[in-house]
């Protein structure tokens, strides 16, 4: 029998499944910590987890999984990796982390990305990075340069989430071709390093990591972090890709005109083009997907808003008492679709890129202390979020995207099936539901990487549909009704 380890290194929790490659069965699961994550936020705006975290974290998730199952760990036969996005890990010549990694959802770079894309020219940014620099990990980078000259100096290597971990598995510092995309790094004119980016922010090419196939064997498990996790050294660690694209993979959503969506801390459309095409705005972004090659192109379009779950978690730990998600999913069922006029723009986790960078915060119209109770509250919420992610799908349309169906899996956000039947019905798609997730992708994904499939498609075998839902059409006109009245109180907020 041979086994597949899948992580997914998430901003919320660090998640491992055991996968059993020939059934794509898999066998155990586990999540850590608990309760979610803390994000340190210095200042409005800032976003930062220490990486040190994340790897105690990978190895209690790896520690439960062997406490749930008898497993020989010799049948394990390699390790794929899933990660949060866009995030900066800046380390030494001793591989030691020398300031907490500045996460996806921070926006401390905003203004040195668009700075860059007036002086750059916002023409060449679309033609060779197929997006502006924005807030992405090469402004983060040029932050730290002109804000801690100190800290930069000592830069041996920058990374991505992803990156770091795989470094700790196998003390090889590199990166993938995807990971330099979402970074904005990535010139697609010339299929290399955008090294015309970083010679106009004034930094060292010699900073970022040699570049590996996304599907390969990128290192194998040294024997120090064999002790450390538990398992067997020579492990390969075979497949990374950051958390989106690789949403993407576990679905099976790799040709054009597929899609996939996510709501978790953040929530995603992600659909897939063999065409390099951009939103002059930025308001949606490119990047490689999992699959590319220069000769079969092959390009996700990522819809982003950065508060989704979170913001459900907030009302959860605040307002709920801490009444699990289950329950308040069942007691925003009690309220109609509008929620009786009360409205929330769900946007209090940095700046959005669906909003030009801008960062508005979460705010809450239409309250009556008379009318609306905490169930209202949820249901705002949950509808809230579905306009959000609806508002970034119409920009993707209006990009010649067609997309007419959406694969999810059953998690977060859409365990709800108010959140189902909202997000299919306001955006006219049809909703796939799998059981699947970012840590059995990054599973299935170090299976090709490590030859154990020779078909790509033999990896997908066990991935399981669950549910189909359509749009709700008796509800069409009250969701528009309402989708407009969020919609308008938004464009009067911008």
């Amino acid at each position: 029998m041979s086994l597949l380890l899948g992580y997914d290194i998430g901003s919320s929790s660090i998640k491992a499944t055991l996968l059993e490659a020939e059934s794509g069965k898999a066998i155990a699961s586990a999540t850590c910590p608990e309760r979610e994550l803390d994000i340190i936020s210095k200042k409005p705006g800032w976003a930062e987890q220490d990486p040190e975290v994340w790897w105690e974290n990978v190895k209690l998730a790896t520690s439960k999984i062997k406490s749930k199952v008898n497993v020989d760990v010799k049948e394990i036969e390699a390790i794929g990796i899933s990660y949060q996005m866009h995030g900066l890990v800046v380390v030494d010549k001793n591989r030691k982390v020398l300031r907490p990694a500045i996460i996806w959802c921070d926006s401390r770079a905003v203004e040195i990305g668009e700075r860059a894309s007036k002086e750059i020219g916002e023409e060449k940014c679309f033609k060779r990075l197929l997006n502006t620099p924005g807030n992405f990990t090469a402004s983060k980078l040029k932050w730290v340069m002109e804000n801690e000259p100190d800290i930069y100096k000592k830069i041996y290597k920058i990374m991505l989430p992803g990156d770091y971990i795989a470094m700790k598995m196998t003390e090889k510092i590199n990166t993938t071709p995807s990971g330099l995309s979402e970074g904005i790094l990535w010139d697609y004119q010339e299929g290399k390093l955008a090294e015309f980016l970083l010679e106009y922010f004034g930094i060292n090419p010699e900073l970022i990591p040699p570049v590996v196939p996304t599907f390969s064997i990128q290192g194998e498990l040294t024997k120090k972090a064999a002790e450390e996790l538990g398992l067997r050294p020579g492990i390969k660690v075979s497949y990374r890709a950051g958390d989106q694209p690789n949403n993407a993979f576990s679905l099976n959503v790799m040709e054009p005109g597929e899609a996939a969506g996510t709501a978790g801390t953040s929530g995603v459309i992600y659909g897939i083009s063999d065409k390099p095409v951009y939103d002059r705005k930025s308001r949606v972004n490119v990047f490689v997907h999992v699959n590319h090659t220069p000769k079969n192109p092959r390009y996700g379009i990522l819809a982003c808003i950065n508060g989704t779950g979170i913001l459900y978690r907030w009302l959860r730990h605040n307002i709920m008492r801490d009444i699990n998600y289950e329950k308040m999913n069942e007691m925003a069922l009690q309220i109609p679709v509008g929620s009786d006029g009360l409205v929330i723009l769900p946007y209090g986790n940095g700046a959005e890129r669906t909003l030009e960078n801008r960062d508005i915060g979460a705010s809450v119209y239409g309250w009556r202390f008379n009318i609306h109770k905490r169930e209202h509250f949820l249901r705002a919420a949950q509808e809230g979020i579905v306009f959000a992610l609806n508002y970034g799908l119409e920009i993707m349309r209006d990009m010649g995207i067609k997309i007419e169906t959406v694969k999810v899996g059953k998690a977060n956000m859409f365990l709800s099936r108010l959140f189902c039947e909202a997000f299919s019905t306001v955006t006219g798609t049809r909703l796939e539901v799998y059981d699947t997730d970012g840590s059995k992708g990054a599973a299935r994904g170090a299976g090709i990487g490590a030859g154990i499939y020779k078909k790509v498609e033999d990896a997908f075998a066990g991935l399981k549909l669950v549910e189909v839902i359509e749009p709700e059409e008796k509800l069409k006109s009250d969701y528009q009704k309402a989708y407009e009245r969020w919609k308008g109180i938004l464009e009067k907020m911008m």
